[in-house]
């Protein structure tokens, strides 16, 4: 199959590679990649892993044979989830490439890359630079060469759960009940490793390794793809329900009585365990998340700092802060301890720890983290960006008391009330995230936005 220059650019996004196989992503095009992956990082050994996708197999080994004919050695690890990639960039001091797409469909597979030290590569730190040698690599049509790289097998599994034991103290909790809907992604294969020893009776559901996802989509911020999580927490009277998106480096909580929990809320919590263990320090938060986590975090001694949107500015901001732990409202959770990487089991540790510490449920323990009503995030498709923009600043620019905000889309402030419309970089669409006192004045901000953002 031979690519443009323009099938390249729609493949590169901002923080990773994604694109339909075999028709945008193929293994010659992974196999350009591993060359240029050498070549623009100067790697000598690289650590390489993949998710369950029936494609991963073979996209993996391309880049692998780009890799080591630039003369690179090659660690393959399998199986894995991208937290237990970052794990190996880590604890080996390598640079790394996890092959998925995470919570795309099942004809979709990408990369995820990173430096040494789990360094996350993003547009503005090589990745564009991948995707130019890549495209030259492909325009000259020479491929392959004996550039003397070796390839050798390693299994980290047990090592990633050894070291996330070591981040959170689970030694003193009580026995739980935990469903884990593992939506036939990596999780099903972490898990159980994870959680070995520990006093837990699980619920499995879904843990087969199947990237054609024949139950639901493997993303857990879609409410429709927790159904079965949340009927199933309540069937066998769980203590808490866990869900991972198909890569497992998202978790999403559910509570005892089947209530999907916020992100925010989760991220408030971690906070302040993070806190006990490092006082004053700084904790991230993007400016999605609800307004109740700088306020707790200030009120338990931290320093709140806000960025934008995206894994690439919370990570920049962690480094450059030395914060010890940063949240997202897409269930993305970013720890100091795990080289300023984002891991959703070592967030289902904090919160297992949380539960399993005391005897009262977690819809009791999550009150005190839980301030406004929210609307979660709502997409609208829309032929014009910008101009859907500008008649929702004109709407609410007239009223007293009103405040705006650029730092990522167009956040609009009023009187105990809030909201931020935030375009997509890959599609027609605004998403707007919304958030108030009480559900009654949320619902009126959410319903008066959407009627302007779609008119």
């Amino acid at each position: 199959m031979e690519l443009e220059w323009g099938d390249l650019a729609k493949i590169f996004k901002a923080y990773d590679v994604r694109g339909v196989v075999p028709d945008e992503f193929d293994e010659e095009t992974a196999e350009a990649v591993g060359a240029a992956f050498v070549e623009v990082t100067g790697a000598e050994t690289a650590v390489v892993a993949h998710d369950m996708r029936e494609s991963s197999v073979p996209l993996a080994a391309a880049f692998t044979r780009g890799a080591t004919s630039r003369g690179a050695d090659v660690i393959n690890a399998g199986l894995g989830s991208t937290d237990l990639l970052y794990y190996a960039s880590g604890s080996l001091g390598l640079p790394g490439v996890m092959f998925t797409a995470s919570h795309n469909p099942a004809r979709y597979n990408g990369m995820k890359m990173c430096r040494a030290g789990a360094v996350p590569i993003g547009g503005a730190t090589g990745l564009v630079e991948i995707r130019d040698r890549a495209a030259a690599i492909l325009a000259s049509g020479i491929l392959g060469g004996e550039g003397g790289g070796t390839v050798s097998e390693r299994d980290l599994l047990r090592g990633y759960a050894d070291h996330l034991r070591t981040l959170v103290d689970l030694s003193g909790i009580r026995p739980l009940r935990v469903v884990v809907d593992a939506g036939n992604g990596m999780g099903g294969h972490t898990v159980p490793t994870v959680f070995e020893g520990l006093p837990i009776e699980l619920t499995a559901l879904y843990f087969e390794l199947d990237g054609t996802f024949p139950n639901h989509e493997a993303n857990p911020i879609e409410p429709d793809n927790l159904r079965d999580l949340q009927k199933a927490v309540l069937d066998v009277g769980a203590d808490i329900g866990l869900a991972f998106d198909g890569d497992a480096d998202r978790c999403w909580v559910v509570d005892e009585r089947g209530e999907s929990v916020s992100p925010s809320t989760i991220t408030a919590l971690v906070a302040v365990r993070e806190l006990g263990r490092h006082p004053g320090a700084a904790i991230i938060h993007n400016l999605i998340t609800s307004r109740g986590v700088p306020e707790i975090v200030a009120e338990h001694g931290g320093r709140p700092v806000r960025t934008r949107v995206g894994h690439s500015f919370i990570k920049a901001e962690m480094a450059g802060t030395g914060a010890v732990f940063g949240g997202e409202h897409s269930a993305h959770y970013y720890f100091k301890d795990f080289w300023f990487a984002d891991s959703g089991m070592l967030a289902a540790l904090h919160v297992l720890a949380a539960l399993g510490e005391q005897e009262k449920p977690l819809s009791d323990i999550l009150l005190e983290y839980t301030r406004y009503a929210a609307s979660g995030e709502i997409n609208s498709t829309v032929a014009d960006q910008d101009a859907a923009t500008e008649r929702v600043r004109e709407v609410f620019a007239a009223r007293d008391g009103v405040t705006f905000d650029e730092l990522d889309g167009l956040t609009v402030s009023g009187p105990g009330w809030w909201f931020n419309l935030r375009p997509s970089n890959t599609e027609p669409l605004l998403r707007l995230n919304a958030e108030a006192a009480d559900e009654i004045q949320m619902a009126a901000i959410r319903d008066e936005v959407l009627a302007v953002v779609r008119s």
